[in-house]
C-alpha cells in the first residue's frame, strides 16, 4: 500500500544514516521528496536513485544553522512540487564529553544545529504543513529520556525538542497538523563517527556493540509506519522501548543501573 502516493516528503539531513533512509521508505510509499544536507554530493547520488524509482525529487544544499536556507528550500519546494506534506527534521548531531572538558561554545554549537536547526524548519515549513494539514516529525533520540555522564550537550538538546513536540502537538491540533516525536535508540548511522565539531571522520570505529545497532532501513520502516499512523511519539529499537519504559516507570533503576555499570556517553572519535 502506498501510503504517501501523491504527498511530498522534506526531510533535513537527508544524505546519509536515517535521513537517506527515510527518504527510500518514503519514496517506496509513493511520496515526492525534498532532500536537505550540506553534503550536496551525496544528495545527488541519493537523488538520482529514488528517481530511478519513479519519484520526483529536489535536492538541495541547506544548512540549518543559517537563517535563510529552510526558507529558501520550502518556497522552491511549493514551487517545483507544488505542495509540502511532511517535514521530517532529522539534521542533528552529537556533542560529547565531560562537562569539564567541554566550553559554553561546545553547549551552543550543539543546540544550534539540534534545537535552534529544528525551530528553523519548523518555523520555515509551518504555513505549508497548515495548507496541507499535513505531518510534522521530530527525531530526537532516548538521549532525551536517559542522560548519561559525559553526554549533557547532546542529552540536553534531545531533552528540549521533546519538550517542543509536546507543546507543538497542542499547539497545531486544530490545524490538522500532527506532531510525532520519534526516539530512536542506537540505529545505523555515521553520528557515533562525527566530532565534536560536527566533523564526519569515516574511519573511526563504531563505539556502539554491533549486535545493538539497528539497520537503518528497518528503523525508517518502523517511523513511516508511525507517521502516517500520526502516532504522537514512536521509540525505536527494543533496548530504547526498555529504556524510555524503565525511565518512566522505575527511574531508580536506571540511576542504578548507570552507576554500578559505569555507563557514560560514547567517546568523541578523533582522527587516528
Amino acid at each position: 500500500m502506498s501510503r504517501f502516493a501523491g504527498q511530498v516528503a522534506l526531510i533535513t539531513g537527508a544524505s546519509a544514516g536515517i535521513g537517506a533512509a527515510l527518504a527510500r521508505e518514503f519514496a517506496r510509499q509513493g511520496a515526492d521528496l525534498v532532500l536537505l544536507a550540506r553534503r550536496q554530493d551525496r544528495l545527488a547520488a541519493l537523488s538520482t536513485e529514488i528517481e530511478g524509482q519513479g519519484r520526483r525529487t529536489l535536492a538541495i544544499a541547506a544548512d540549518v544553522t543559517v537563517d535563510g536556507d529552510l526558507e529558501r528550500a520550502v518556497a522552491a519546494t511549493r514551487t517545483a512540487l507544488g505542495r509540502l506534506d511532511v517535514v521530517v527534521a532529522n539534521a542533528g548531531f552529537g556533542v560529547v564529553g565531560p562537562i569539564e572538558s567541554l566550553t559554553l561554545d561546545d553547549y551552543r554549537r550543539q543546540f544550534e544545529t539540534n534545537i535552534f536547526g529544528v525551530l528553523r524548519t519548523v518555523r520555515a515549513s509551518l504555513e505549508a504543513l497548515k495548507a496541507a494539514r499535513g505531518r510534522l516529525v521530530i527525531i530526537g533520540s532516548v538521549a532525551g529520556y536517559i542522560a548519561t555522564p559525559g553526554g549533557s550537550p547532546y542529552a540536553m538538546s534531545k531533552f528540549a525538542v521533546r519538550g517542543l513536540a509536546d507543546a507543538l502537538r497542542y499547539e497545531l491540533a486544530p490545524t490538522g497538523v500532527s506532531v510525532t516525536l520519534v526516539s530512536p535508540g542506537l540505529v545505523e548511522s555515521e553520528l557515533r563517527r562525527v566530532d565534536n565539531g560536527g566533523r564526519l571522520h569515516p574511519e573511526a570505529r563504531d563505539a556502539a556493540p554491533a549486535w545493538l545497532i539497528m539497520p537503518a532501513a528497518r528503523a525508517a520502516r518502523q517511523i513511516v509506519r508511525a507517521v502516517a499512523r500520526r502516532r504522537r511519539e514512536i521509540v525505536v529499537t527494543g533496548h530504547g522501548k526498555i529504556g524510555v519504559f524503565l525511565q518512566r516507570h522505575a527511574p531508580w533503576l536506571i540511576t542504578a543501573t548507570i552507576r554500578a555499570a559505569g555507563l557514560r556517553a560514547r567517546p568523541e572519535p578523533v582522527r587516528r
